[in-house]
């Protein structure tokens, strides 16, 4: 059986992704600091604890699994956050990935899906955003998440190590199996805070 490292695998989005490649034949190894994540989501194969900064812990997981390929999705997402405190999203999401791109390097993995952001395009001037905007990211959380995309592009050219982007607006939703689905505290989507307000779970629900 392959063996797949998913990053933020006890993540929303990346427990959703386990799941998805469990039913495919993988194993997914969830690989998590469960900052944000939650340890009953990982349901589909091992989960690995750690920080993707802590390159003996990558080192570890993938003596022990040896994996295919690397989904990514460990990296922090709240834009006013960013903004407060710039080191952290610049050293986890910046830094963190080109630790774990080193790290599959050393092992001959050639193959990554990134979850990039929306907010590397910054201000749009087209709307819809098509996918080829220019890139103008006013925030630490989308600048530093644009600069994976372009270490990434360096690194298929120079070790031919292959990436797909996967780009998302106000991605929201569960399981349709009701196993697995979101939970945020403090809630920050879109899709969720406009259904609390209509729900009456909260009085109203601003757009910017």
């Amino acid at each position: 059986m392959q063996t797949i490292l998913v990053t933020g695998g006890a993540g929303c989005i990346g427990s959703h992704t386990c799941k998805a490649l469990a039913q495919a034949g993988y194993l997914p190894v969830a690989f998590d600091n469960l900052i944000y994540g939650h340890r009953w989501a990982v349901k589909w194969g091992p989960l690995e604890s750690g920080n993707i900064t802590d390159k003996q812990k990558i080192r570890d997981v993938f003596d022990n699994y040896r994996a295919e390929a690397v989904v990514h999705f460990a990296g922090f997402a709240y834009v006013g956050e960013s903004v407060e405190n710039p080191l952290k999203y610049y050293s986890n999401n910046t830094v963190g990935s080109l630790m774990l791109l080193e790290t599959i390097r050393e092992y001959g993995v050639d193959k990554i899906l990134f979850s990039r952001t929306c907010s590397s395009y910054g201000v749009p001037t087209i709307i819809p955003i098509p996918e080829d905007h220019e890139q103008k990211p006013i925030n630490p959380y989308g600048a530093s998440t644009l600069m994976v995309e372009r270490i990434l592009r360096d690194f298929y050219r120079a070790y031919h190590i292959r990436s797909i982007f996967l780009s998302y607006f106000n991605a929201a939703g569960a399981d349709l199996d009701w196993e697995i689905g979101e939970d945020n505290e403090p809630e920050t989507h879109l899709i969720p805070l406009v259904l609390d307000a209509a729900s009456g779970k909260r009085s109203h629900i601003t757009v910017f």
